[in-house]
């Protein structure tokens, strides 16, 4: 069966006072679910120290982004192996803030995926079409691009670590969100590519991003090929990130 994930993403936001009253409240509260899901939070770098010291055994951590290299002169850059021998289990690579606003493009993002990869972490590969490529009918074709190109290098003893997360960009904090049946509809396209690529398509979670919020989450999540939540601004209330953890179905 395939794992249930909701990973919240903090983006830059956040503070050692943050990090102790909302994750200590997360934690209290996901000791009591039933439904499977595992709970990821992904702070700032600077924070992810403060998160670990919180997190305890019943909440993973990740990181927003890492270089697409091991080690060396790349001044601001923090590597996947660092990432892991802080404590993190996970890494998102090639949101589109990334892409859109630090140019990002797909070979870097395979480039990430790979390092990701090799440095023992999952990987989060994110992707999404903007509003002027679904006007144009081409939001599959989009989509279905950046998951092959990003998941190019993957080898076949890897694949059990890699998830994808679907973020329309029109839906990225614009309070827009798809809805149930369009979010199923890419994720059953995104399985389809997946299952062409060689990949066992059945067992790798794909998560919905895309203004994902306590009141919505349980019809995002009802659907068949969705298995949690890439999660933004709703990360950051406690209550409202416990709810829509609580809204995974316990099978999915």
């Amino acid at each position: 069966m395939r794992r249930k994930i909701v990973a919240g993403n903090w983006k830059m936001n956040g503070s050692k006072d943050l990090a102790q009253t909302l994750v200590g409240f997360v934690r209290s509260r996901i000791a009591s679910l039933d439904n499977g899901v595992e709970v990821v939070i992904i702070p700032p770098a600077i924070y992810v120290g403060d998160v670990i010291g919180h997190a305890g055994d019943e909440l993973s951590v990740g990181v927003q982004n890492v270089g697409q290299w091991g080690s060396g002169a790349y001044t601001g850059e923090i590597s996947a192996e660092m990432a892991a021998d802080q404590g993190c289990q996970y890494a998102l690579i090639g949101h589109s803030e990334r892409r859109q606003i630090f140019g990002e493009t797909d070979t870097v993002v395979a480039e990430k995926v790979e390092r990701v990869l090799a440095g023992g972490l999952y990987a989060v590969l994110c992707v999404g079409e903007t509003l002027q490529d679904r006007d144009a009918g081409d939001a599959e074709a989009v989509v279905a691009s950046q998951v092959r190109a990003g998941l190019a290098t993957v080898a076949p003893d890897q694949w059990q670590r890699v998830i994808v997360a679907y973020e329309p960009v029109w839906a990225i904090g614009t309070g827009k969100t798809a809805t149930a049946q369009d979010a199923q509809a890419m994720h059953a396209s995104i399985r389809g590519v997946l299952s062409e690529m060689g990949a066992p398509a059945d067992e790798i979670s794909l998560l919905y991003g895309g203004s994902v919020k306590a009141d919505n989450a349980a019809a995002l999540f009802a659907e068949p090929d969705i298995d949690g939540g890439l999660i933004g601004g709703a990360s950051l209330i406690a209550e409202d990130f416990v709810s829509i953890c609580r809204s995974v179905p316990a099978n999915i």
